[in-house]
């Protein structure tokens, strides 16, 4: 039943982007230029917010990202919009709007659609910072259901609302959809990307080079694990996915370079678990009149840095 639910979702919501495009909208392929993120449109209200003025408003702002929740309010709705920098609130009301556009880029809005949205900022009765919006671009259409929200009310009476994706396995095989539906692995992957810049920012200042070495070898060497093995059918001749660039970077330092390092992928043909993938990254280095105490204190340092 769940299945043919779905699929008549599907079916509807590719009949809405039919209608879309007859009435002369454009559901996919906008190029759209953003003045801020959600978090630099809050953090520039709150920076030029007048206590004095009534119904302070700042300027137009353009802002885009993906629908997480729609209230409708007959001829008006509040909608969330979210981007990597976090969540914005909108406002859309029907008088506001150019003529036309409430019914496909407003009520028609499906949660996980992607949309543009143009207008001042201001503050509602509640305190929160919102986007008035007097033109909406729809940026693509979204064809399946996000997974279903859910509500808890905490001690406090509060209710907090989050969107129930939390099966490992599901979030492993679906790495989307868990970006999309998780704060933590967003932050998990930004993390990820500051400490790689930051080791490359310290092994070049420490005088290392960055080198790329084959990812396919004659032989499996530079570790004791199971290769994956393939065929080069060029000149018909087997090749393994590097286990370790070992081999490689120590040629470079026998033709002369003093300390190198490489930042990779590496493939080794054993056990998965969520601590160990058959390809992986790693960061391998060498240095010439070097010792252990060498690697010891360039371990230390990358650690600390």
């Amino acid at each position: 039943m769940e299945g043919f639910q779905e699929s008549e979702v599907t079916q509807s919501r590719e009949e809405n982007i039919q209608a879309l495009r007859e009435a002369g909208i454009e559901p996919y392929g906008h190029a759209y230029q953003r003045t801020h993120t959600a978090a630099e449109a809050i953090h520039f209200f709150e920076s030029t917010e007048d206590a004095s003025v009534e119904k302070y408003q700042t300027e137009p702002v353009r802002v885009a990202g993906r629908v997480m929740n729609k209230r409708m309010m007959g001829k008006a709705a509040f909608a969330n919009v979210h981007d990597l920098s976090g969540n914005i609130q909108i406002y859309l009301r029907k008088n506001d709007l150019p003529e036309g556009e409430f019914e496909p880029c407003v009520k028609d809005l499906a949660l996980g659609d992607i949309i543009g949205v143009e207008g001042p900022l201001f503050r509602t009765k509640t305190g929160e910072i919102t986007v008035h919006a007097t033109k909406v671009t729809i940026l693509s259409k979204v064809i399946n259901n996000l997974p279903p929200l859910k509500e808890v009310e905490e001690e406090d009476g509060t209710i907090r609302r989050f969107f129930e994706f939390s099966e490992v396995e599901t979030r492993y095989r679906q790495r989307y959809l868990d970006l999309l539906m998780n704060r933590e692995t967003r932050e998990t992957f930004l993390r990820r990307s500051r400490a790689l810049q930051i080791i490359r920012r310290e092994m070049d200042a420490l005088g290392y080079l960055e080198v790329e070495t084959p990812m396919m070898h004659h032989i499996a060497g530079g570790a004791a694990a199971r290769p994956f093995i393939t065929h080069h059918n060029t000149l018909d001749l087997d090749l393994y996915l590097r286990i370790a660039p070992e081999l490689h970077l120590k040629r470079l330092l026998v033709g002369g370079m003093e300390a190198v390092y490489e930042i990779n992928r590496n493939f080794r043909n054993e056990g998965v678990s969520i601590k160990h993938n058959p390809e992986f990254t790693m960061l391998e280095a060498y240095k010439a009149y070097g010792d252990r105490d060498t690697v010891m204190d360039l371990c230390e340092h990358l650690i600390t840095t």
